[in-house]
């Protein structure tokens, strides 16, 4: 069974999507160290049973031990978790570092969760913000690469290799905007504005969905990103009749 593909995850198909940014490709590797410690972990304590199974069963007629102490066995399952919990520690606190850090975005969108979709607002111009809708099962089209319950009416349209800064908020009840490709996941709050970023590195369709319970329709919040490149994306916004904030160009220049 293969990796799920690019941007989306697809029937029988094992493990994390494939890194869309540099963000996920450390939550990948991360993700493989730790599979391949609890691995291991898994293999020598089951072998450790069944040898213990084995060699002291009844049957044989094996003596039970009269002591109830071994100092160096001891000092061992106390060091070697220890061992374990510090190799994790270091690259996870890292990778917390690398999700709570937020660069100097070179664009800004601000996305709001309602009961049952989202809005999304570039703050970087002026005109050009909407609301994105789910597509209805009878309207997908397949040859347009439409798919059911991730596809939206209207895409989220971001240039790639840009960093890209997400505020993210709620209207009505708590909702999550997540988008495993770019390894975005950020609590969507009535009342609060919680911020998280991504820079997706190739061009390409990424989805996600809401992750937090919000509701009856709660399957029925997808999120849907075009990822494109720069020359694109200004097209984009001119064809929407969005001008830059005279901030932006400031800062651009």
């Amino acid at each position: 069974m293969a990796n799920a593909q690019d941007g989306y995850a697809g029937s029988w198909q094992l493990n994390l999507q494939t890194p869309a940014s540099p963000l996920q490709a450390e939550i990948y590797d991360f993700h493989t160290m730790l599979l391949w410690i609890t691995g291991i972990i898994v293999v020598f304590v089951t072998a450790l049973l069944a040898y213990a199974v084995v060699k002291f069963r009844r049957k044989k007629g094996v003596e039970p031990a009269n002591f109830a102490h071994n100092t160096l066995i001891e000092v061992i399952w106390t060091i070697v978790p220890i061992v374990v919990l510090i190799i994790i520690a270091i690259p996870s606190l890292k990778l917390l570092y690398l999700e709570d850090r937020i660069p100097e975005p070179e664009l800004t969108i601000k996305t709001t969760g309602y009961q049952w979709y989202w809005g999304y607002e570039y703050m970087d111009y002026d005109g050009l913000e909407f609301m994105s809708y789910p597509i209805a099962d009878e309207d997908i089209d397949e040859s347009k690469g439409q798919k059911r319950l991730l596809s939206t009416d209207n895409p989220v349209v971001v240039p790639v290799d840009t960093n890209i800064q997400i505020l993210v908020a709620a209207a009505d009840v708590i909702h999550a905007f997540a988008l495993p490709a770019a390894g975005v996941k950020k609590d969507a709050v009535p009342g609060q504005l919680n911020e998280t970023w991504m820079r997706i590195d190739r061009p390409g369709v990424y989805y996600g969905q809401c992750s937090e319970i919000c509701g009856t329709g709660h399957s029925y919040m997808p999120i849907e990103i075009h990822a494109v490149s720069k020359e694109e994306f200004d097209a984009w916004t001119r064809k929407q009749g969005a001008k830059l904030k005279p901030k932006a160009i400031a800062e651009d220049k």
